[in-house]
């Protein structure tokens, strides 16, 4: 047989194959080897690491927000007749209602009531007894010759939708310091007619061409009911009644002095004994404060309505920040009682003595300002009393 070179190949090929397992794991250690002697480590690919689950956390439902509770002064404002309750005041002069009120009559023989539309005839009855007794005596005894009345409380007190921050338990009254004409005003007069101001156009002292001794009088005499425990009038009107040597000054501590009450005397009746849910203000002192007190609101309203020079407007003017509105009354805002008063208001309609709507169109030049002036007084000091 005869040899060739490819005889000779199949066993070298056969050796380096029985060879290369081991060849590849020496050539592996090898390779460790160097790199340990290198110092360095060699890099293998690391299995990743599993992620643990994630936590399944159920989100809170939202609660959807209602409305915002409806305002007190539009629930009461709403109400055209009284709670069919026994009579009583309830809570504070300037946070309460009115339950059995009692409205006095349009028409008196010696009393008018004033701005119909607004629907405000309705108070505690003993405060209706004492207005009518004021008309009376007042024209008996003092030359009145009769009471316009302004604004006393809504059918079931409350807040106003406009105006006034008390009179809201049937216990205050407005009464003008106009004196009743000699005829029976129509509707649409007492809609119109201003009240008079017994100012002077300096804003701080009494206007002699108006005040009489008999606007003196009918303040007194409603100073001396013992039901009336607070009579509101302007400084200025305090001061008249304090220089007066010839009237009484028995009663002269319940007169205070008050903002805005320049065209009328506020009168307001201390807590009655069948609502023991009334909140009373403090006792009057015996003082009659003609003295450092009234002094002190004379010279602060001086200088509050002091002529001022001019004030030259800046050459960039710079927005000034919107205060925050004050928060509504809401009827949770009031004694839990009041929720039982205007539970059942009277069906839509007009209230009966409400026949007159005010008109649109504005006043007569030189009319002066009706009583929702009061509330464009300059804010009252710390120093005054809450009325």
């Amino acid at each position: 047989m005869k040899f060739t070179p490819w005889h000779l190949t199949w066993p070298v090929l056969l050796v380096a194959i029985a060879m290369l397992p081991a060849s590849t794991h020496l050539s592996a250690q090898a390779g460790t080897e160097l790199h340990a002697a290198a110092g360095t480590t060699p890099q293998t690919t690391a299995k990743p690491k599993a992620k643990p689950a994630k936590k399944l956390v159920k989100k809170k439902a939202k609660v959807p927000k209602g409305p915002p509770p409806t305002p007190a002064k539009v629930l009461f404002g709403a109400a055209k007749a009284p709670a069919p309750l026994a009579a009583r005041a309830i809570g504070f002069y300037a946070k309460g209602c009115l339950a059995g009120a009692k409205a006095i009559s349009v028409d008196g023989p010696t009393w008018q009531v004033m701005r119909l539309s607004r629907n405000r005839m309705w108070g505690h009855p003993s405060l209706i007894a004492q207005i009518e007794r004021l008309s009376k005596d007042g024209k008996e005894h003092d030359g009145w010759p009769g009471l316009l009345v302004g604004d006393i409380s809504q059918p079931r007190g409350g807040p106003m939708l406009t105006g006034h921050a008390s009179h809201q338990i049937g216990l205050d009254a407005d009464i003008w310091l106009t004196p009743m004409p000699d005829h029976r005003m129509s509707k649409r007069e007492r809609e119109d007619l201003s009240a008079t101001s017994m100012l002077a156009e300096d804003r701080v002292s009494i206007n002699p061409q108006v005040w009489t001794e008999a606007h003196a009088r009918i303040i007194l005499r409603a100073a001396s009911y013992p039901q009336i425990e607070r009579v509101l009038v302007h400084p200025a009107i305090k001061k008249a009644l304090c220089e007066n040597k010839s009237l009484p000054r028995t009663h002269l501590n319940k007169v205070r002095p008050y903002w805005g009450h320049h065209y009328h005397m506020h009168i307001r009746m201390a807590c009655p004994k069948d609502s023991p849910g009334c909140t009373p203000q403090p006792v009057v002192g015996t003082e009659d404060s003609c003295g450092k007190e009234v002094d002190d609101w004379i010279a602060r309203m001086k200088r509050i309505y002091a002529p001022r020079p001019p004030i030259p407007e800046p050459k960039i003017a710079v927005p000034k920040p919107k205060p925050k509105p004050k928060p509504e009354i809401t009827l949770a805002d009031l004694p839990a009682e009041c929720r039982m008063v205007i539970g059942n208001t009277a069906p839509p309609g007009p209230s009966p003595f409400a026949d007159v709507t005010k008109p649109d169109a504005a006043k007569p030049a030189g009319s002066k300002p009706d009583d929702d002036a009061e509330n464009a007084e300059p804010a009252a000091p710390a120093m005054a009393r809450k009325k």
